[in-house]
């Protein structure tokens, strides 16, 4: 794999990944940016989430359950010294459909982030990763319960 970044002015650079896709990433106007883009790091753990909830759909499709929406909401925490890696990170995933069985929702995300998550699994060398789950039954959510 391959990809560049390009530095624009500034704390503003431009990446591009090795599928042809652009992204601006910059800092926070204390630091010379000028909030054009989220920052290197916030891309760090959109990408965990990213990775995560591809394996999460996957797995539960191919179990033949009737996912309709996967929702996944990280928290981290960083360290106070140089370098300032994530110390601490927790995956909160919200999934959505009519009668998923909590049993399969629970096997997804734990082979998730033990086997198939290479995000996870390498964010995992310097950060203590937790996750927990919520299944959402979507008839419940149209009867208005």
């Amino acid at each position: 794999m391959k990809t560049r970044v390009k530095w624009v002015e500034n704390v503003t650079f431009l990446g591009e990944s090795a599928s042809g896709h652009a992204i601006v990433m910059d800092g926070p106007e204390e630091h010379g940016g000028q909030n054009l883009g989220p920052r290197p790091m916030e891309l760090l753990l959109l990408g965990m989430g990213g990775c995560t909830a591809f394996d999460v759909i996957h797995m539960l499709k191919k179990a033949r359950q009737p996912v309709e929406d996967c929702v996944v909401e990280i928290e981290a925490a960083r360290s106070e010294d140089v370098p300032k890696v994530y110390t601490r990170i927790h995956a909160h995933f919200i999934v959505t459909g009519q009668g998923l069985k909590e049993s399969q929702v629970k096997r997804a995300v734990s082979l998730s982030a033990e086997k198939y998550c290479s995000a996870s699994i390498m964010l995992g060398k310097t950060a203590e990763i937790t996750h927990d789950y919520t299944v959402v039954d979507s008839t419940a959510v149209e009867d208005g319960q």
